[in-house]
């Protein structure tokens, strides 16, 4: 699967993911007026609503794009409907060529993280017939059970060939209370950054291994250390944007071949309408908004890389 990515990383000269993950705020009017309208005050409704402006976003921005992230989060809280409004998503974006990575950072152990990554990135059969829950190509895992945990996802990845994203280096604040702890003289995320390239070994796709990485882009020290010791490893990169990260900050995220790292983008670019530099677009033309904030960050990953 990573092999595919990169094929669409490389078509569009665009090593960035759009994080789709939407919150009421951003939701325009008009697509929650549609969404009443059509099943009342209800929790169907907001879903309703989100799903158009997922799929708008998407219809704006699929020709520059090689993925988007969904965030499982902002649907659940949405409860069954919001559900079926993240599955909608995952459809309606590969029907248009994306790969899409599931953010659900699930980890537990043994069964229930096999029954996690069945119902994610692996098939279910019932009689003579193979259904994919959720079907998305890639998800994030949280490592912090160990082996028993990653382990069952990898084998669902090799069987259907799809990828995960390990949580190594996360870009939120409190990251070093548990990541910097040092064990052995060493921080804990390069402990782990070992594991997914020992585990990653065993799931190649080419040059690079289905098992990935998750560095923020808001620690780029760090992301220059991991680099070095996961060097088959694609990561990706959140706090692009509204978490502070700049193209600039990002460059040792990759490999000399140019290749290595997906740069993600959420809020700055799915709010982007709500944003002072994009309000001539105003709310209406949200999804407009959201194409030149995607221009934006090329232009500046771009630059930064040397790639334009």
């Amino acid at each position: 699967m990573i092999s595919k990515l990169i094929t669409e990383i490389k078509k569009k000269n665009a090593p960035i993911v759009v994080g789709l993950d939407p919150q009421l705020g951003f939701l325009p009017k008009k697509l929650m007026k549609e969404g009443i309208k059509e099943y009342g005050e209800s929790l169907e409704a907001v879903a309703a609503a989100v799903f158009e402006f997922n799929k708008a976003i998407i219809d704006a921005t699929a020709d520059l794009i090689p993925a988007v992230k969904p965030q499982i989060a902002m649907y659940e809280q949405f409860g069954v409907s919001g559900l079926v409004a993240f599955r909608e998503t995952v459809e309606y974006a590969k029907s248009k060529g994306l790969v899409v990575i599931g953010d659900i950072k699930r980890g537990d152990i043994g069964s229930t993280s096999g029954a996690y990554a069945t119902g994610h990135i692996g098939t279910v059969q019932v009689g003579s017939k193979d259904f994919l829950p959720f079907d998305e190509d890639i998800v994030t895992v949280n490592p912090y059970l160990g082996s028993d945990g990653v382990k069952p996802f990898i084998d669902v990845c090799n069987k259907n060939d799809r990828g995960i994203f390990v949580l190594v280096k996360t870009s939120n604040p409190s990251s070093g209370e548990f990541q910097d702890r040092e064990i052995d003289g060493r921080p804990l995320y390069e402990l782990v950054g070992e594991k997914v390239a020992e585990w990653g070994a065993d799931s190649m796709d080419g040059e690079y291994s289905n098992v990935g990485a998750v560095v923020g882009a808001t620690y780029p020290e760090q992301g220059r250390v991991l680099r070095k010791l996961m060097p088959k490893t694609y990561i990706l990169v959140p706090g692009y944007g509204a978490q502070g990260g700049q193209g600039k900050d990002l460059v040792d995220f990759f490999n000399e071949d140019g290749l290595g790292a997906i740069i993600n983008s959420s809020r700055g670019i799915i709010a982007a309408h709500t944003k002072s530099e994009y309000a001539k677009f105003g709310e209406e033309h949200f999804a407009e908004a959201s194409r030149q904030a995607v221009i934006d960050m090329l232009d500046d990953i771009r630059g930064a890389l040397g790639t334009k």
